[in-house]
Parts: C-alpha cells; sequence; structure tokens
C-alpha cells in the first residue's frame, strides 16, 4: 500500500448575522488547515497511534493527544458510528490554525467540521455533505456555525423537527458522542457512541453582493459562548421577537442586491434578541455599534457581535481603514486593545489531495 496524502481546509465563521440568533451564518477567509499523511507499517516503522503537530492560533492551548484533541475525536466518533475502532496506522496530521478562539469567529465549529471530514477521508466512507451536517450537528448543536463552514457563503439553517426515535438519539448528552477519554483509557474505550439520526440539519444559501467585505475587529480577550449565553433571558417579549424577525427577512435579500442599500441594511442589521444582553461581557460594544454608522463611515453597511462575541463584524463596501481604527479608538476608551482583519467571504471547506 502506497503513502496517501491530503489536505482539508475549513474557514472560519460568523455567526448571528445582527437579526438572525442562532439561524445565520457567514463563512470567513480564516481557515483551519490539515495536512494528512498516512504511511504504511514497515518492519523500520512499526504501527503508531496518530500524531499531532499544531501552529498558529492556539498552538499553546490545544491538546496534542488524538483522545483528547477536538478534532481527532470527532474523527474518531465518525468512524466507530461506521465500525471502524480506531485510527489507521501511522497517521501524521500537520494544522495550521489562523482562526482566534474563544472570539465568536467559529474556532470550535471549524475543528468539528474539520474532525467530520477528517474521520470521513480516513475511513474513506465517501459521506455526503447531508450526513456530515448531521455528524456535526451531533457535537455542536447551533447548526449556525457548522453549517457555514461546511457549505460556505451566506446561509440560513435550522434543526429539523424529528420523530421521537430520531429525537431521543439527538438529544444524548454530548458527554456520551464524546466521552472525555480519562487518562488510563486505551483504544478500546467508548467504542459504540451514539448514531446520529439522518437529516437533522437543513439549510438554504442566500445571495451575497460581491462588493461587500467583513471588518473583523477582534479583541485581545476571550468570551466562551456558554458564558455568553448564560446571561441570555428565558423568554422574550413579543415585540422584540417581530422586530428581529422583520429584520432578517429584509437582511437575506438586501445583503445581495448591487449596490448595497446602507440605510436599509445598517437597520436591517440591528438586534434585540442577544446583543443588548451581551454589552456588560464587551465593553464598547454599544458605544462601537451605535457611533459608527453609515452617515460618520461612508462605505459601512452595517455593525453587529460576530456569534457569541467578542468580535464585532462590520460589513461595508469601503472606508474599511477607519471603520477598524475608529472602533479601535472607542474600545482604547474601555481600556481594551483590539486587533482588525479585513476578510472576505469564501465557500466552504475542501479536500484535496
Amino acid at each position: 500500500m502506497a503513502s496517501r496524502t491530503f489536505t482539508i481546509r475549513v474557514p472560519a465563521t460568523s455567526a448571528n448575522i445582527g437579526p438572525g440568533f442562532d439561524v445565520v451564518g457567514l463563512s470567513l477567509s480564516l481557515h483551519l488547515t490539515l495536512k494528512v499523511t498516512i504511511t504504511p507499517p514497515t518492519a523500520e516503522s512499526p504501527p503508531s497511534r496518530p500524531t499531532l503537530s499544531y501552529t498558529g492560533e492556539g498552538a499553546d492551548e490545544v491538546p496534542l493527544d488524538a483522545y483528547k484533541n477536538l478534532t481527532t475525536r470527532v474523527a474518531l466518533y465518525v468512524l466507530r458510528c461506521h465500525g471502524i475502532a480506531k485510527f489507521p496506522a501511522n497517521v501524521s496530521i500537520a494544522v495550521h490554525n489562523e482562526i482566534p478562539f474563544g472570539r465568536g469567529l467559529g474556532s470550535s465549529g471549524a475543528a468539528v467540521i474539520a474532525g467530520v471530514i477528517l474521520g470521513s477521508e480516513l475511513g474513506q466512507l465517501g459521506l455526503t455533505q447531508s450526513r456530515m451536517l448531521d455528524f456535526a450537528l451531533m457535537v455542536e448543536r447551533h447548526p449556525d456555525n457548522v453549517t457555514a463552514a461546511l457549505v460556505g457563503g451566506f446561509v440560513g439553517s435550522y434543526l429539523r423537527e424529528l420523530d421521537a426515535v430520531a429525537t431521543e438519539a439527538a438529544s444524548v448528552p454530548l458527554s456520551e458522542v464524546l466521552p472525555e477519554y480519562p487518562p488510563d483509557a486505551g483504544e478500546e474505550w467508548g467504542l459504540y457512541p451514539p448514531q446520529p439520526p439522518i437529516g437533522i440539519g437543513h439549510f438554504v444559501r442566500f445571495g451575497w453582493s460581491r462588493s461587500i467585505r467583513a471588518v473583523a475587529i477582534i479583541p485581545r480577550f476571550e468570551l466562551s459562548t456558554a458564558k455568553a449565553r448564560e446571561v441570555l433571558p428565558a423568554m422574550y417579549s413579543r415585540k422584540d421577537l417581530v422586530f428581529n424577525m422583520q429584520r432578517l427577512a429584509v437582511l437575506t435579500t438586501a445583503l445581495a442586491q448591487d449596490p448595497p442599500d446602507p440605510e436599509l441594511i445598517y437597520e436591517a442589521m440591528k438586534d434585540r434578541i442577544h446583543q443588548p444582553y451581551r454589552k456588560t461581557l464587551i465593553p464598547g460594544l454599544p458605544e462601537v455599534t451605535s457611533r459608527i454608522t453609515p452617515s460618520s463611515h461612508p462605505g459601512l453597511l452595517g455593525i453587529c457581535l460576530s456569534g457569541a462575541g467578542p468580535t464585532i463584524l462590520a460589513l461595508a463596501t469601503d472606508g474599511f481603514h477607519k471603520i477598524a481604527e475608529d472602533a479601535r479608538s472607542i474600545f482604547r476608551e474601555k481600556g481594551i486593545e483590539v486587533d482588525w482583519k479585513l476578510l472576505e467571504v469564501v465557500g466552504g471547506s475542501t479536500t484535496t489531495a
């Protein structure tokens, strides 16, 4: 058997996009890249466990044990759901990551999608895009980030209402899907994970104007999704729900129009479901989203929190540098330093030989 190599590339994502809480996502031009080599065992090179190396964002935080790393644990989950108990021998995975951790740019969603694709490739399973999404949603229960990372572009998604059997399968605790391997766990531990139901998630791609780029304004602190969700209320008023639904209905069409209409989009990117409650976690958020407007910053279309934050995403056709530097000045008033990146909206995940 000859050696085999392939490369997996998964984009960053921004979820929510103003009023689209847990509904819409956008794929962006930062990537998680895996270069994978499988070498047949020889007398001089006996079978070995997978080896991982990692560079880029989060390199000093990521476990390099294949039974503890998120991406390889997801890959093993996919393999075991297809009757393959362990990784192939002599797998080497070199990871390079451009996506900041804990900043609302989909780093965990990218890791999950990379793991699903890795499992499909290692097992030569030939999973369809739809089935890959099923596996991803067993790990990441909110479809917006993983769908955008998998298929690319500007997408809306939802979780299908399932029959009783499928509902039970899709509701199993994450600890049963991806168990934490204890220090003394061997390769035989956790062999029989729950199978994902078929067709958990569905999505549609919206149009996107090629003139629109994204300015990601990234504060230099992390904010976990769990913490950001804790501040959200259990119930909302009808008025706030209607406010968001009206704007989302407009936004999904407005972002595809050429030329984009700043007045239409700026108002359509406002939100009453999550941003008002998360402002206590992100000093400077209210000021940036209210003081940077199309009238003060020509070229700006709209501005919102990216995912759970703390990154702020400004959609614009021009004036990128002024938008970013003025946002930096506002954050500095609050004692917070930021970095910023000018990003394109890109296609989804790819695998190349």
